[in-house]
């Protein structure tokens, strides 16, 4: 059997955790040399990188962030075992580590990830966002539980064996301030011609969805900005910078939020959300709850 080395894992997941060797240096008391000469036994032990370099940073490589990910577990339930021993509470959550693709609207993520925290054994959530061919890479890396993103996995395009699983669609709305919302708000959706709008950026599936829909019915808006962080686009649009667009499923909460009204609606785009797993049937208890929760309550 070969064995590992526990404390090469425990300079390992320091340097990770604290993200430079430096900082884990200090924090272990050891020599900046000696650290990373551990780490590399550890390395030459796995036959594998765990770490490369960006310019002056080090980053996990797929094996760093698969290897990170069991040593979280290895020290939690170290620390975990020490309570026990000396009669502190153990119970910990299990957790759902989500990988959030930034192009998903937050109050969207939010409304399909709560079911996660209202079941019966507690759960502790750990969301990531990020691009979502990164987060789907993470996932071949068993990084995450699940990616949530607003397009299925296209197989042919990614490396990584995993499957899509459905968790609803919406309609979308059309949003502005006040002033502009009364002006362009009579003879929707003709009215958006030559509108200011503010536009997701071509990278999106809504963005590919609207350039559709806006051909078919003869409409060429005003593009003012292309914004790929859904959240600054409600801000720009609140200050009545133009038009913006968002799932139906969310729009009392954006009215609220950011106090801006509708221009008016279509169900004819709809935006799509799907949940990314390596497992054609989901094992995760959480992660099945969340699937069968949004089959089980349409999003609008």
């Amino acid at each position: 059997m070969q064995w590992l080395n526990y404390h090469h894992l425990l300079y390992f997941y320091t340097v990770a955790r604290e993200g430079s060797v430096t900082k884990a240096a200090e924090s272990l008391r050891l020599a900046q040399p000696t650290l990373s000469g551990q780490i590399r036994k550890l390395e030459e032990a796995l036959d594998e990188k765990l770490f490369a370099r960006e310019g002056q940073r080090l980053v996990l490589t797929d094996t760093g962030r698969m290897a990170y990910r069991y040593a979280e577990e290895i020290f939690t339930t170290g620390q975990e075992m020490m309570d026990a021993l000396r009669g502190r509470p153990t119970k910990r959550p299990a957790r759902l580590i989500v990988g959030v693709a930034d192009v998903v609207p937050k109050l969207v993520s939010y409304r399909l990830l709560k079911t996660a925290l209202e079941l019966e054994d507690p759960v502790q959530l750990v969301l990531h966002e990020g691009k979502a061919d990164d987060l789907i890479a993470g996932l071949g890396a068993q990084s995450f539980d699940m990616v949530l993103t607003d397009m299925p996995l296209n197989p042919q395009t990614v490396r990584v064996r995993a499957f899509n699983h459905a968790l609803g669609s919406s309609g979308i709305t059309f949003f502005a301030s006040p002033k502009l919302a009364r002006l362009y708000r009579k003879g929707f959706p003709k009215s958006l011609d030559e509108a200011p709008m503010l536009m997701p950026t071509p990278n999106t599936a809504l963005r590919h969805s609207l350039d559709q829909w806006f051909e078919s019915i003869g409409v060429r808006p005003m593009v003012i900005a292309e914004i790929e962080d859904t959240a600054l686009m409600k801000v720009f649009g609140q200050h009545e910078v133009g038009i913006f667009a968002a799932p139906t499923v969310v729009a009392d909460e954006i009215i609220e939020r950011h106090g801006v009204e509708r221009v008016g609606e279509t169900q004819e785009v709809r935006e799509h959300f799907y949940a990314i797993t390596v497992e054609r049937r989901i094992a995760h208890p959480a992660v099945s709850a969340i699937a069968e929760a949004a089959r089980e309550t349409s999003l609008d």
